[in-house]
């Protein structure tokens, strides 16, 4: 009798030392530069709020909206890292389903501005579902390419994970947004990078794309996106019109010097000579208002939070958790690198936001939902190791 007593009392304590061994590989450094990322996104909400001349903390404020997305993204975290992740291989497919649903629902009853269909109304918000898109895509990918290692070096596996992406990638275009539909192309091209494909083919598929090019000028790109690039290649040929933005945000930029105008204090920003500087070129404002040593906080907590992402791939020994932490961190590399570029002038704009930056509760969601899926992999890893 006292052996079966004591047998409850063994599985209860292996019970707890199994649940707090997992937790143990909870990343903490990975969760701490995501918090304080999305800490300086609220900081610039702010700034943005006052210098609107509102009330800060009254209803509708770009501040007020950025703490309520903030809850619901850490929420979201937190739910996706308590699920199991091995669930994603398994409904892979209906997830892919999902995505094309809702992108083509934002395509017959979206909203946007000038005819463009990128945001669905459900009661006071608007959502946003490309953006979630990009995290189910980088799902269905990592099914794909994880299934298939050690079979890469092949032409036909390559082109496959190619026509997974372009439906998607048709139905963004069709919205229009040149900018998702490019972070789409970084994410396919980023993961068949780190799965090892040949690169022999896909240097091959480059030069296919920049051949394309011409074809894309003339077909595809709208009247707007062609200026856009115009006035990249020329920004003094139209400061008053196509190249305005960009002027302005240069005249930000180089207005910050060392250490920044401080915070509030921005005269672009004062005077709202600078448009959508709550998203597309809150960069700008940024660099404005805290100069270079914020420019190099900001890329320090990026070069961490990356370097996090792929040592949680490194250490997955599931391919799908190796291939899903790499989406994600060329994803967030995608998005970094062209948004500043294009603050700077040195890529074209494009309408990319900077990850927890910019303000936009999709963007914010969808990050914590990746973030929480990569920690669902740390800690089931573990697991597994027993």
């Amino acid at each position: 009798m006292g052996v079966i007593r004591a047998e409850p009392a063994r599985m209860t304590d292996w019970a707890a030392r199994s649940i707090g061994a997992a937790w143990r590989a909870f990343d903490l450094q990975l969760a701490a530069y995501a918090g304080l990322l999305a800490i300086l996104g609220l900081v610039m909400a702010y700034t943005n709020s006052v210098e609107q001349g509102q009330a800060v903390l009254s209803g509708g404020t770009t501040f007020v909206r950025g703490l309520m997305w903030t809850g619901i993204a850490l929420i979201a975290f937190v739910v996706t890292t308590a699920f199991d992740y091995k669930w994603l291989k398994t409904f892979a497919w209906p997830l892919y389903a999902l995505q094309l649903g809702l992108l083509l629902a934002t395509l017959a009853i979206g909203h946007g501005v000038g005819g463009a269909s990128r945001w669905i109304s459900v009661g006071p918000f608007d959502f946003q579902f490309s953006e979630l898109a990009k995290i189910l895509m980088i799902v269905v990918l990592s099914n794909y390419l994880g299934a298939r290692q050690g079979r890469l070096g092949s032409l036909t596996s390559i082109l496959g994970a190619c026509v997974l992406v372009a439906p998607p990638w048709i139905l963004v275009m069709l919205q229009p947004d040149l900018g998702t539909s490019l972070v789409m192309i970084g994410i396919l091209a980023g993961m068949l990078f780190m799965s090892g494909a040949s690169l022999r083919w896909l240097g091959s598929m480059a030069g296919l794309v920049l051949a394309s090019l011409p074809i894309v000028w003339n077909y595809i790109l709208r009247d707007y996106q062609k200026q856009r690039l115009l006035s990249f290649l020329d920004p003094s040929s139209d400061t008053q019109g196509a190249g305005y933005q960009l002027f302005q945000s240069q005249i930000a930029v180089g207005s910050g010097g060392l250490t920044g105008t401080g915070l509030t204090n921005g005269s672009q920003n004062q005077l709202n000579f600078l448009p959508v500087q709550e998203s597309d070129f809150v960069a700008a404002i940024y660099l404005e208002e805290l100069g270079f040593v914020g420019a190099l906080v900001l890329l320090v907590l990026f070069a961490a939070l990356l370097f996090r992402l792929m040592v949680a791939g490194w250490r997955s020994k599931d391919p799908f958790g190796m291939m899903f932490a790499s989406g994600l961190a060329s994803m967030i590399l995608f998005q970094l690198v062209v948004n500043l570029g294009m603050v700077i002038g040195l890529m074209p704009i494009t309408g990319i936001p900077l990850p927890f930056i910019s303000h936009g509760g999709a963007s914010l969601i969808s990050l914590a939902v990746g973030l929480g899926i990569v920690q669902s992999i740390n800690i089931r890893q573990t697991r597994a190791e027993w």
